[in-house]
């Protein structure tokens, strides 16, 4: 991590397969949230990947619990996670809310963006 404005969320995977992070970002950054214009990585929607007898499990959220493509999403993250751990994927459903400050790149509130 070597931009400080960056807020890197740590998975599991960075202590257990640390081999694969790179590709699993890379993977799951295709995933764009169509309303907002930034990828679920930006916006901190990935809240963990682990790995567990051969079955990725990644723990995501939306930004609102009635998201119109959340279906869509979630189904294109699960696409992108299986080709990034190259293994079956489960996706569960964090209960979370949403906030700017699980955001990884906050300089994103300076485009104006946001108000």
């Amino acid at each position: 991590m070597s931009d400080p404005e960056i807020n890197e969320i740590q998975w599991t995977i960075h202590q257990t397969h640390p081999e694969i992070v790179k590709e699993v970002r890379a993977k799951l950054s295709e995933v764009v949230d169509p309303e907002i214009g930034m990828t679920i990585i930006q916006l901190g929607l990935i809240r963990n990947v682990e790995i567990e007898n051969g079955i990725g499990h990644v723990k995501m959220i939306l930004t609102t619990p009635f998201c119109p493509y959340g279906p869509a999403m979630i189904e294109m993250t699960k696409a992108k996670a299986v080709e990034g751990l190259n293994m079956p994927v489960n996706i569960e459903m964090g209960m979370d809310m949403w906030d700017f400050s699980m955001m990884e790149d906050p300089s994103a509130l300076d485009w104006g963006m946001y108000a």
